[in-house]
């Protein structure tokens, strides 16, 4: 039964990582021009040579599986997702194909601001296999510091992004407080993280649109659930917003495009006097030499980006695109803990039975 078990889980599990990958990108619309005084922080030239030299060294990280060099263009929630991949990829001799950014640009939202952090918000075109568009998010934190790749977000199959001014004008960078929509962004984001967790029974069920994201991870739970109740094994997932880990950007028609960090454990329980075992080779890699216990507990880091439409629209908060993945799987015992401090961990204080 316990090998039936584990063989089951792994099968399920294994689908966790397709979470928010979904293979054609979504709609664009055609950037407008309005009368404003502000100009934006940087030229459309400048932006592509920010994106292309820090993508390039990227593609040099990966195919070196090199950890170390990652701080030097990478923050916030992309470098604690890449650096758990190259960790996987290290150990497996695999790196996910989710890990290849476009270089090919569809367009660039550059921030007005005068002050820091500033902001872009870059939008690639598809990948060469079809693979989805992604939002990308550079931040420079300081005046003396350079751009970085902070968040890295995979659009949706079919959704509408909001309208943005064209690059020449640029876009006002809005904050986690901004009014004047059906939520402020840092309210909408905690919302989503409760709907994350409770599903339809959330109270802000209502106030979000379908999605993918929501949409796929129902289904896994339910997939894990039944296997779970073959060995009286059970799960919960938790679902918590970073502090401060959000970007925001301001929409032509007085919306906010949000992207922010959403961290979640996942606890999965076997049935008594049983164990609960890695069920696939990224999780293998990531709990290394750890002695299995009952329970296994996995923190995944969530980069979400939600559109939050003005107040009075009549519209929905929308979900727009996705980045889902594995950051660290541990039960409580030394091997585990060291694997943990290795990857630099700085998100999951777990403790199991």
């Amino acid at each position: 039964m316990k090998k039936r078990f584990n063989v089951i889980a792994a099968a399920v599990l294994a689908l966790g990582m397709v979470v928010g990958m979904c293979g054609c990108e979504g709609q664009l619309p055609q950037p407008k021009t309005t009368q404003r005084q502000d100009a934006p922080n940087l030229t459309a030239k400048q932006e592509k040579t920010i994106r292309t030299n820090i993508l390039k060294t990227l593609d040099q990280c990966n195919n070196d599986r090199n950890i170390d060099a990652l701080g030097s263009i990478l923050e916030g929630p992309e470098l604690e997702i890449r650096t758990s991949e190259l960790h996987v990829a290290q150990v497996t001799g695999n790196l996910d194909r989710k890990t290849t950014i476009p270089t090919d640009l569809a367009q660039a939202v550059i921030s007005t601001d005068s002050g820091w952090p500033r902001s872009v918000f870059s939008i690639t075109s598809t990948t060469d296999d079809q693979q989805s568009k992604r939002l990308l998010v550079f931040r420079q934190d300081s005046a003396r510091q350079n751009y970085k790749l902070w968040g890295v977000a995979r659009l949706f199959s079919g959704v509408k992004m909001p309208s943005f001014e064209i690059s020449k004008t640029g876009s006002a960078q809005g904050t986690e407080k901004d009014t004047g929509l059906v939520m402020t962004p840092k309210d909408a984001v905690a919302a989503y993280a409760d709907v994350l967790q409770n599903g339809a029974s959330s109270q802000y069920a209502q106030k979000f649109a379908d999605d993918d994201l929501r949409t796929k991870l129902a289904d896994l739970t339910e997939q894990v659930q039944k296997a779970m109740e073959l060995n009286e094994g059970s799960q919960q997932q938790v679902f918590t917003p970073v502090d401060d880990a959000i970007s925001v950007m301001r929409s032509a028609d007085g919306g906010d495009l949000v992207v922010a960090q959403i961290n979640s454990e996942w606890t999965r329980s076997a049935g008594s006097g049983r164990e609960s075992q890695p069920a696939s080779d990224a999780e293998k890699a990531l709990f290394g030499d750890g002695q299995a216990t009952s329970t296994m507990k996995t923190t995944y880091v969530n980069v979400v980006a939600l559109y939050v439409p003005p107040a009075n629209s009549g519209e929905k908060i929308t979900a727009v695109g996705s980045e889902r993945s594995r950051f660290v799987l541990r039960h409580c015992d030394r091997g585990s803990r060291t694997n943990a401090r290795k990857l630099g961990a700085n998100v999951c204080n777990a403790c199991c039975a």
